[in-house]
């Protein structure tokens, strides 16, 4: 898949990946972000695909790169390895389809078993243009997401309806965790140099001997 935009210069590159049953429409909503498309005859997707969507956070530019890691279970032992350095995820299920909601659980626990302790997940409701075929509502979307302590959002990837939302929900997260953690970081860093400027008081004596005498002078430092 071809990538948008990546010789802008950015001031943060953030890995993020999409995960879910097979056909809840991963693929189209990485089309929509990446290239404001959208398939019909979109097939599964076979190992991974990425690519690049870049969002300003006030004066910060942020290059999120998105894997869509496939959904077949006979593919779920190649996807965990692409969790690894991830800091954000899109968990996807079909609201017209009640088993991958019900599956939901299953990908939770694969997201927190192989991703980061602060990863930021955000739970999409996918297809909300086929409400006429819902088998999940979005009261079960809430429940989940407030039990699980993580944001809920429907999306249609085919109307392009909440996907930048959701995107852009997930990456200023990511930026407000890392923000917080480089002040604590430089916080540290400025206590640890405080520390060694002002030093601590030593009393270092100098002996000195002469041809007939020895003498000692101490120097306080």
């Amino acid at each position: 898949m071809a990538v948008n935009s990546f010789d802008e210069e950015c001031d943060y590159l953030f890995k993020a990946v999409l995960i879910g049953d097979s056909a809840v429409g991963k693929s189209n909503i990485l089309s929509r972000l990446a290239k404001n498309e959208f398939h019909l005859d979109s097939k599964p997707t076979i190992g991974v695909e990425f690519a690049y969507k870049n969002i300003r956070v006030g004066d910060k530019l942020i290059k999120a790169q998105i894997w869509d890691t496939a959904g077949q279970e006979r593919f779920r032992a190649i996807t965990s390895s692409y969790y690894r350095g991830a800091l954000g995820a899109l968990l996807v299920y079909d609201i017209t389809r009640r088993t991958t909601f019900e599956n939901l659980k299953k990908w939770l626990y694969e997201v927190r078993e192989f991703g980061s302790s602060d990863m930021v997940i955000i739970l999409v409701g996918n297809k909300s243009d086929l409400s006429y075929l819902r088998e999940v509502n979005a009261e079960d979307g809430q429940s989940l997401a407030q039990l699980e302590g993580i944001a809920f959002m429907e999306t249609s990837a085919k109307e392009n309806f909440n996907v930048e939302e959701a995107f852009h929900q997930m990456v200023r997260r990511i930026h407000e965790i890392n923000s917080k953690k480089d002040l604590e970081m430089k916080k540290l860093n400025d206590e640890r140099a405080g520390s060694i400027l002002q030093g601590t008081k030593e009393i270092i004596c100098i002996d000195e001997v002469s041809a007939s005498t020895k003498t000692s002078h101490c120097c306080s430092y």
